[in-house]
């Protein structure tokens, strides 16, 4: 639909760079528009992305098809069980010629790094995330490196299997911006692929992806985005919500305040790609579901029961006022 007013921000290149990363994607991918949404608002909001899903929907292809959209360093990490932290983050090698140790970076000095399935490696290679996603930057041997920026983990995990994976720390979780379920393709898009396929039109070659944006524009675009205008009864409205999770007899976890600001800042992104320069309530609702699922957790009782955490956040929803 058209914008019927006029921003006091101009937001035309941003949202017509995003719109034309979302085309070049869905060249190649069909459907997951919600998917495809969600990790351009993280990407302008600084924040990370655990994505969930079944194995063969696409969660690692999308991933690597939005980082060739942008023209920055790309590094994949296949996490498994033996991975040690010097493996991603790098090791202090002696150098012979000079009679010194050099520090030799590993692949989580990059711009964008995927982390395929991230709960098959144990907590401690896990834990040399921490760091690089909540300060941008890497400690090693005493030394401090700061990281390159933009600076976004993409994880992917598969929710069924749980042979040979580990539970990903609170704490971890917790660095995510948002966690996103992927689920199966509808009737209709599933055909479109498989007459895709049929075609040989599946067939990727990840270097003729057009890049589309670049670092300085990434960067641009975020400072931007912390001028959205979002009203005082709006971020009442977001407090109300998260202090709800805290008081839920469903919950034996509620969101922290990280969660707050998550919900803040991924609200103002999504307006900013919807092409206004204020929030709605709109905004709030639509990323208040992947900013919460993997910060709350659900009572022992509420899980023998069935209950899914997007239930209980669909509730805690509709009981909070919507601002008028």
């Amino acid at each position: 639909m058209e914008n019927q007013f006029e921003n006091r921000i101009d937001l035309t290149k941003l949202v017509s760079k995003t719109q034309e990363i979302k085309n070049e994607i869905s060249k190649y991918i069909v459907g997951q528009q919600q998917l495809i949404d969600l990790l351009l608002i993280a990407l302008l909001a600084d924040g990370h992305v655990l994505i969930e899903g079944v194995p063969g929907v696409a969660k690692t292809l999308t991933a690597k098809l939005l980082a060739k959209t942008i023209d920055t360093e790309f590094k994949r990490i296949q996490f498994t069980p033996d991975l040690m932290p010097s493996d991603i983050i790098g090791t202090s090698i002696f150098n012979a010629k000079t009679s010194d140790f050099e520090f030799k970076k590993g692949p989580l000095f990059a711009n964008i790094v995927l982390t395929d399935e991230i709960n098959r490696s144990p907590a401690k290679t896990q834990a040399a995330l921490f760091e690089a996603m909540e300060e941008r930057q890497i400690t090693v041997d005493g030394k401090t490196y700061p990281l390159d920026l933009p600076f976004m983990v993409l994880a992917t995990q598969n929710p069924i299997e749980q042979e040979g994976t580990y539970r990903l720390p609170e704490a971890q979780l917790d660095r995510f911006l948002f966690k996103i379920h992927v689920s199966y393709p509808s009737l209709e898009d599933e055909s479109k692929m498989l007459m895709n396929f049929h075609n040989n039109s599946h067939i990727i070659d990840l270097n003729t992806i057009n890049k589309i944006i670049s670092k300085t524009e990434i960067n641009e675009f975020k400072k931007l985005i912390t001028k959205i205008v979002i009203e005082e009864n709006l971020i009442n409205y977001i407090t109300q919500i998260v202090n709800a999770t805290r008081k839920n007899s469903g919950l034996y976890l509620g969101a922290s305040p990280r969660a707050s600001i998550a919900i803040l800042n991924s609200a103002k992104a999504n307006a900013c790609i919807q092409n206004r320069d204020f929030v709605t309530p709109d905004d709030i609702k639509f990323v208040a579901f992947p900013v919460l699922r993997h910060r709350i957790i659900i009572t022992p009782e509420k899980e023998m029961e069935g209950v899914q955490v997007d239930s209980i956040i669909q509730q805690i929803i509709d009981k909070v006022e919507v601002p008028r």
